[in-house]
This record gives C-alpha cells, sequence and structure tokens, in this order.
C-alpha cells in the first residue's frame, strides 16, 4: 500500500503528516528545515509521494496547527491510524496514550500497570520512542517517574517535549529557568 505526505507549517516548526487508505501512517514533528523533513520522511516511509492532502487529511492537519497553537480540548482519539505493521504491545501503549487528554500527563510506569505491571515500564518507554504518530498519539504527554520529562526521540529532544506541554498548559517537575513560566498540574483521571 503505497503513502503519500505533505509538510506544513506549525507553531513549533515545519511538521508533517502520511497517510494511505487505512488512515493516518505516521505524523512527524520539525526536523529543521524542509530538505531535513522531506528527507525524513523518506526514510521513514519509503516510497512516499509528496501530494496534497484530502479533505479528511487536511481536517487532523488543521486540528494539529490549532492544538500546537494553543486551542484547548482536541484529543484526536477520533482519528483514524494505519497501525497494521505495528506490533501488539505498541498499539497497546498508544491505545493508552491516546486517552490522555491535552494538559494532562501520565508516566511510563502508569501505562506499565495497565498493562500487566510496572516492570513493563523500559518496554512503554521504548514503544514511545518508536512512536510514528507524535501529537496524535501524544508521547509528549508521557512522562518519567516523578513527574519528570524523561526522554523525546524529537528533534530538539526534551526541550520540544517540554515546549508542547507548555502549549498545552501541562505541569512537568523540571527546574525551570528564570524565564520560565510555571502551570499548575492537571492530573490525570
Amino acid at each position: 500500500m503505497t503513502s503519500d505526505f505533505t509538510l506544513f507549517e506549525t507553531k513549533i516548526g515545519l511538521c508533517g503528516i502520511a497517510w494511505n487508505d487505512a488512515g493516518i501512517f505516521c505524523t512527524q514533528l520539525p526536523e529543521g528545515d524542509e530538505a531535513r523533513s522531506r528527507a525524513r520522511f523518506l526514510q521513514r516511509v519509503p516510497g512516499a509521494r509528496l501530494a496534497p492532502p484530502p479533505p479528511q487529511v487536511q481536517t487532523v492537519i488543521a486540528r494539529i496547527v490549532a492544538l500546537l497553537d494553543g486551542a484547548k480540548g482536541d484529543d484526536f482519539t477520533d482519528v483514524a491510524l494505519d497501525m497494521n505493521r505495528l506490533p501488539e504491545f505498541n498499539r497497546a501503549v498508544y491505545a493508552i496514550a491516546r486517552k490522555v487528554p491535552p494538559g494532562a500527563t501520565v508516566t511510563y510506569g502508569e501505562i506499565a500497570r495497565q498493562l500487566g505491571g510496572l516492570q513493563l515500564s523500559r518496554d512503554v518507554g521504548q514503544a514511545m520512542g518508536k512512536n510514528p504518530f507524535p501529537i496524535i498519539v501524544p508521547c509528549h504527554r508521557v512522562l518519567a517517574a516523578g513527574a519528570k520529562p524523561g526522554g523525546f526521540s524529537a528533534r530538539g529532544g526534551t526541550a520540544t517535549k517540554l515546549k508542547i506541554l507548555a502549549i498545552e498548559g501541562a505541569y512537568v517537575n523540571h527546574t525551570p529557568s528564570l524565564f520560565d513560566e510555571v502551570p499548575a498540574r492537571k492530573a490525570l483521571h
């Protein structure tokens, strides 16, 4: 099955999205510039074609742009994702992560407990690091123990994760600089 992709501007930079007949195939956070973004997509989705998005994908793009611009409340749980190529464990992790609303966070350990035990925390972290759907599957809302940021595999690493969480108004236990605002933490219930 072939996939198409497009790049689009957001508040945090040039993002991308790929789709096929089964749904959204992957999303991509900024890579630095257009050439790197295209190259990264072609690495992740060999044979993908740059194409204008169909209306349903354009709607998802508009929602991602709005969320990254500070719009509140969109959780993307209604967006169809093509997860056919993914391991069952990763699918289960992503299903739990998709339930975390904007502005809230959950830890790797909390997801691991839902999947069978705290010993799965490292596996949850590895699945999050391989998340092909950032923003739609909100890996940025999954934190290390103690509400610390943990890792983030997107360009910019933890700084990008913290930027997205700040846009959403989520609290993360990190040492803020003199210029950081620390929003109140919203717990996931």
